[in-house]
């Protein structure tokens, strides 16, 4: 399952975390964001004992959103000791995902 990754919670969540972490930048309204959902939660459900995997809505959380620059969604970030290691934009099969996560574990 997701965490609900917000603008308040991501420097504890995200940055100080001692696992990788997926982050899911997407917003209600999109289309291919609906896509990717299910298979973000997949991920976290595989790998919830080796990463932390959350979804953060840009809508409610500019913040974060706009450190990183994203502008296109659904923008999944792949994070390790609180830096960004790699990124996908658009929606995506689920092996492309888990081959980058795994490069991290």
């Amino acid at each position: 399952m997701a965490l609900e990754i917000t603008d308040a919670n991501f420097e504890e969540t995200v940055l100080k975390a001692d696992k990788p972490v997926i982050v899911d930048f997407w917003a209600e309204w999109c289309g291919p964001c609906r896509m990717v959902g299910p298979i973000v939660q997949e991920i976290g459900e595989d790998f919830k004992d080796h990463a932390i995997v959350g979804k953060l809505d840009v809508d409610s959380n500019p913040g974060v959103a706009s450190k990183y620059g994203i502008r296109n969604i659904p923008t999944i970030l792949f994070f390790k000791e609180g830096e960004v290691k790699d990124k996908q934009v658009g929606a995506c099969p689920k092996s492309t995902l888990v081959s980058k996560l795994e490069a991290l574990i």
